[in-house]
């Protein structure tokens, strides 16, 4: 899979040390890529948006 034009972000509540974090990548067509911020070169779970969407919706709401 070729994420080179991945743009990564971090929660803004992610603190500076870099921590138990996640980054996500939403701006690729029909997906949405995760992976682990301390290891970038790592494994990457790809989402497509409506299934992305809901698990979200569903972390927020608890």
């Amino acid at each position: 899979m070729d994420v080179t034009d991945a743009r990564w972000h971090k929660s803004t509540r992610s603190g500076p040390n870099g921590g138990d974090c996640v980054e996500v990548a939403d701006n690729l067509p029909g997906r949405v890529l995760v992976r682990d911020s301390k290891e970038q070169q790592g494994p990457i779970l790809t989402f497509g948006p409506d299934s992305w969407r809901a698990f979200v919706t569903r972390v927020v709401s608890r």
